[in-house]
């Protein structure tokens, strides 16, 4: 028989080792446990999950030395064709678990494919609970929760970015749908500009920063407002932090 594969869910973050309790508000305790005990992970980045196999590891030890649990990456330059082999252990009977950077695996992250071949190769795949920040952000920004969508990366060009926003814009007016994006972090502060200087000034603007972590903020107010706060330097702390944009037409 196949072996299974998890979809192990990441901080949205970096967490502090010596905290013994910093998984025990974000990851149940089975799924704890289920990780400790995995012997291989395909990851969308190693360092990061070493990082958090060390988080588990204060709560339950691994069954393995760390350095002896095997690792393989699977990121946005993985080619299609070195899919296979990552499920090749699983095709032998081994559990596995897929892991994003940050959140979920395979939302808005590279692992959805290999998912998708799993079910092909008639590999079980069983999703764990564990931090969205899409989710986490729509359900903390009082926009619509009954119909959103979410977007991703906008263009990077000014002007093709601003036609996107009010395409997005429109498109939410139209279906009464909550717009969900994301940018590069450091780009932050470019982004809210943009939403709010392309939005119409009484549409609704989410910002949430770093959910779950101590730096934590979430703030909605119209576009409007948001241009106030620009013009006044009163953005929020968000520069180089991971952050959802919303938003919601009227």
């Amino acid at each position: 028989m196949p072996g299974i594969l998890y979809l192990v869910p990441n901080t949205l973050g970096p967490a502090d080792v010596a905290d013994g309790d910093v998984l025990a508000s974000i990851l149940p305790a089975d799924v704890q446990a289920l990780a400790a005990r995995l012997n291989y992970y395909i990851a969308e980045n190693a360092k990061t999950t070493r990082a958090f196999l060390k988080l588990i590891n204060a709560a339950y030890p691994l069954a393995k030395p760390l350095q002896e649990i095997r690792i393989a990456e699977l990121n946005v330059n993985t080619e299609a064709s070195a899919l296979p082999a990552l499920l090749e252990p699983l095709l032998a009977g081994q559990d596995a678990g897929l892991i994003s950077e940050a959140g979920v695996p395979a939302v808005a992250d590279p692992g959805a494919n290999l998912v998708r071949l799993a079910h092909q190769r008639g590999i079980q795949v069983r999703p764990l609970v564990g931090p969205s920040s899409l989710l986490l952000a729509v359900m903390s920004s009082g926009l619509n929760g009954q119909s959103f969508a979410f977007n991703g990366y906008l263009p990077t060009d000014a002007a093709q970015r601003a036609k996107r926003i009010k395409q997005l814009e429109e498109r939410s007016r139209q279906e009464k749908q909550t717009q969900l994006l994301i940018e590069t972090p450091y780009r932050n502060g470019a982004m809210l500009e943009a939403l709010a200087t392309a939005c119409n000034g009484t549409t609704l603007i989410s910002v949430a920063t770093d959910l779950t972590l101590a730096a934590e903020t979430i703030k909605t107010q119209t576009a409007n407002k948001w241009k106030s706060d620009i013009a006044a330097g009163k953005t929020p702390d968000f520069h180089k932090k991971p952050t959802v944009f919303l938003l919601l037409a009227d």
